[in-house]
């Protein structure tokens, strides 16, 4: 089956993200309620000041009219303008007590999640037991400590703040330095506070931003409440919790001259909140640097590297007797991986195919020192070129892991980073091992692009992860680790959930990939057939170890009951539709038997030339 490609229709003008939210209700009401506020606060005491400290005893007390909206005080004075002048004091008591909250959670959060286990425990032990005590309480507590004044509410609501912002940037930080793109980082000699800084907190910045808005409504009713309680701002100054303390004692005899600091309020809350919004919907097409287009280059760079590079009949990996252990709940290594061996040749492509929780994607981790600081990796040998991945690297040959060796994962959206340009990824490699220019790695980034078959590449590197589809994003991976001088494809489940036109096309640009460059490759799959299709020699594994290996033109000879019954699994056309298919439960009870099907090479239409 052939396909063709499709000449693409207009490119659509990209519109500033702002500008989109701006246009709907919730972004304009947002807008021009943030306008508003910054208008009053800052023109706020030169218009109404005059009026909110003039005194008139023969106005006192007056009801709300034309001429005082909100009535007036004991002195005389007009509640309108002095609810309008007390708008800068209010906001920015607020947003400094906000600004303490996030950057004091952001900080102790972050420093938490790379502390060593029995620190960052005690960490997190304190962050949940300030935690249990509520907000409001805490905010009493410093502010006795602080004392009843502006200076000292701020700080007491900021500090206050700052257990609910530890809690979020770490529950954050720890989901996000999981993903395989932070463990890319890591593989390419990305120190630990750089992959918090470029990798972990942009992609915090939405919830942050949300999370923020809400706190500042939140603080600003905990100013109020604290200068309504007189713990806040103090005589002669004065802010709307104040204003609505006073106009609370009078209250039956003009009700505006509470409800007046109340609807501001109010209305500052809901503004902050519609903020957050806005903020959230925009920051992450906010956040990307796209690279500029460039002209386009025939050939691959990738390609004249590798033919530059004479073929040598070194192994280009080595493992001999791997053991892989993690910590269970009790601080106890539970072995995963036992004691498995094997070899792989320049050029070499070599499957690995087991069901789930067989050790397979754990084994390729290892082998490209990808595994977490919890992890316990000993082996006999454990090389890469001549590197032993089981010692501590050095910036050499992290440098040189980051241009040979090159990891395609299981899932691309989750792999690739969602707040940078497919661009700035795959340009990273090259700048910061190979020292390139940003016009010469853009130009090789295009050439890798163009070498796994994605259309218009100068536009695809300014365009983000979430908008290429699936296929194009598994390309574009593979793209990533053309970028450098690949000896090594690791490829773990690289069609996995993909349909089998794309699958198809997913393997041929590997292949094609693999000839270009000569490197080695390792796929993992739980498909035997698309694995014996494409691949040169099989591993099979099953319970941490490698229980059968063998070349994939020979799988007929498969003498292990698992292996069989992998095989057995696979339905061709002659399998008897009225029957169950094979279940892999009962191998150890009974071979199943092998079916014709498997008397040759099982190939999958186009998946091997």
């Amino acid at each position: 089956m052939s396909t063709r490609p499709t000449t693409p229709g207009p490119t659509p003008s990209h519109r500033s993200p702002v500008l989109d939210r701006l246009r709907t209700p919730r972004g304009l009401t947002g807008a021009i309620g943030a306008l508003l506020i910054i208008v009053v606060a800052v023109v706020g005491p030169t218009v109404w000041g005059s009026a909110a400290d003039t005194t008139s005893v023969a106005d006192r007390l007056a009801g709300a009219s034309l001429a005082h909206p909100f009535g007036t005080d004991e002195l005389g004075r007009d509640v309108f303008a002095r609810v309008m002048v007390a708008t800068r004091v209010s906001v920015l008591l607020t947003l400094g007590a906000t600004a303490i909250s996030v950057v004091g959670g952001v900080l102790l959060g972050a420093v938490a999640t790379v502390l060593p286990r029995p620190l960052r425990r005690l960490v997190t032990a304190l962050i949940d037991i300030l935690l249990s005590f509520p907000w409001l309480l805490m905010a009493l507590f410093f502010s006795v400590i602080w004392g009843a004044s502006a200076t000292g509410a701020m700080l007491a609501v900021g500090f206050a703040g700052v257990p609910t912002f530890a809690r979020l940037t770490y529950t954050l930080a720890s989901s996000l330095i999981g993903r395989d793109y932070v463990k890319a980082a890591r593989i390419a000699g990305v120190g630990q506070a750089e992959v918090l800084v470029r990798h972990v907190m942009p992609n915090m910045l939405p919830p942050m931003l949300v999370n923020a808005a809400v706190s500042a409504s939140g603080t600003l009713l905990a100013f109020a409440g604290l200068s309504f309680l007189g713990l806040g701002v103090q005589a002669p100054e004065y802010d709307w919790g104040r204003l609505l303390g006073l106009g609370i004692a009078r209250i039956y005899g003009n009700p505006m001259a509470a409800i007046g600091p109340g609807i501001a309020l109010v209305v500052c809350g809901v503004i902050f909140t519609q903020l957050g919004e806005l903020w959230n919907e925009s920051s992450k097409r906010l956040l990307g640097l796209p690279a500029p287009a460039r002209r386009r280059t025939a050939a691959p760079a990738t390609a004249s590297a590798a033919a530059a590079t004479p073929a040598d009949q070194e192994p280009v990996v080595q493992v001999r007797d791997l053991r892989v252990a993690f910590p269970d709940r009790d601080g106890r290594l539970v072995e995963r991986v036992h004691g498995i061996s094997l070899t792989i040749m320049p050029g070499e492509v070599v499957g690995v195919v087991g069901e789930s929780g067989s050790g397979k994607s754990v084994s390729a981790m290892a082998i490209a020192a990808l595994l977490g600081p919890d992890s316990s990796v000993q082996a006999s040998e454990l090389s890469f070129r001549g590197i032993d991945m089981t010692a501590p690297l050095t910036k050499a040959e992290r440098s040189r892991l980051g241009l040979e060796l090159a990891m395609v994962f299981q899932d691309p959206l989750t792999s690739l980073n969602p707040s940078l340009t497919i661009g700035k990824q795959l340009r990273e490699t090259v700048e910061v091992h190979e020292g390139l220019s940003a016009a010469e790695s853009t130009k090789r980034a295009e050439a890798a692009l163009e070498s796994v078959r994605i259309p218009l590449p100068a536009k695809r590197l300014k365009q983000f992860p979430h908008e290429l589809s699936g296929g194009m994003r598994q390309r574009a991976m593979i793209g990533m680790g053309l970028m450098g001088r690949p000896k090594l494809l690791i490829a773990d489940e690289p069609t996995t959930a993909l349909d089998v036109t794309v699958q198809r096309q997913v393997l041929r640009v590997l292949h094609e990939a693999q000839e270009q460059t000569g490197a080695a490759i390792l796929l993992i799959s739980h498909d035997i057939a698309l694995v014996s299709g494409f691949c040169d020699r099989i591993l099979v594994m099953k319970d941490g170890r490698i229980v059968e290996s063998l070349d994939a033109d020979r799988l007929h000879e498969a003498r292990h009951p698992y292996t069989r019954g992998l095989i057995a699994c696979v339905p061709d056309m002659t399998s008897d539709r009225t029957m169950p298919l094979p279940v892999i439960g009962a191998i150890d009870e009974e071979p199943l038997p092998v079916p014709e099907l498997v008397e040759g090479p099982i190939t999958t239409e186009g998946q091997r030339a």
